[in-house]
């Protein structure tokens, strides 16, 4: 997985120089800020925000925060050059495969929910659409080609500063393997997937979703803080 930054824009005023970059790392399936599970512990989604930037990426100089003008809320300025370093939510891409009645999953190799199942999921590289990154997130992390479907399950997770994106697929061939962020990966039937061990919310409404059956048309989720919901 790899984090998305965007590129900056034109946008300029008032002395401020406007860019967009990504949350920085402090996402949810970044392990640097998420509380590991230890064995046997009940799942937990505590999220750690990001630590605030402390020098300006343009020139080096200390940041403040302080509301620019025109605009609604802090944000991270250079009181030097006047760059605004903004912090935008990151896209993350997965894929529900199938072969033969059976969807794949892995089990993850790393933290944060080592140990857990999930769909093949991961963030998406620049270049590459919201297509490309579902198959190639499921080419890394379970050695599987797919033939990618509709987009059906969209979840907004703002706690997390992420929009999960999750495309129907059918395995090509029937190959799969475990790939390096993966402990093993395997074909489930329905009624046989560990929705008590998998992972992530994002992917249990998108299992749900997928077993809704297709035609049923695109769904979109919002995912509170673990205690709102």
């Amino acid at each position: 997985m790899a984090e998305l930054v965007d590129a900056p824009d034109s946008k300029s005023g008032g002395g401020e120089t406007r860019a967009s970059s990504s949350l920085a790392p402090g996402t949810e399936l970044d392990p640097r800020v998420h509380f590991p599970h230890p064995a046997g512990a009940k799942k937990s989604e505590t999220f750690v925000p990001a630590p605030p930037n402390k020098f300006c990426g343009q020139c080096g100089a200390p940041v403040r925060r302080r509301i620019p003008r025109g605009e609604d809320r802090e944000r991270e300025v250079c009181p030097a050059c006047g760059f605004v370093h903004y912090r935008n939510p990151i896209p993350v891409v997965g894929c529900v495969a199938e072969h033969q009645g059976r969807i794949l999953l892995c089990r993850r190799a790393i933290e944060p929910r080592h140990g857990y199942w999930t769909v093949p999921a991961g963030f998406m590289e620049l270049n590459e659409t919201l297509a490309e990154a579902a198959a190639r997130e499921t080419r890394e992390e379970a050695c599987a080609e797919v033939r990618l479907g509709e987009l059906f399950s969209i979840v907004d997770l703002p706690r997390a500063g992420q929009v999960h994106f999750f495309f129907r697929g059918e395995l090509l061939n029937g190959n799969y393997g475990a790939g390096s962020e993966s402990l093993e990966t395997r074909l489930f039937a329905r009624e046989e997937i560990p929705f008590e061990n998998i992972a992530f919310r994002s992917g249990i409404i998108a299992l749900r979703h997928y077993f809704d059956g297709a035609g049923g048309g695109l769904r979109f989720d919002t995912v509170p803080p673990r205690g709102s919901d």
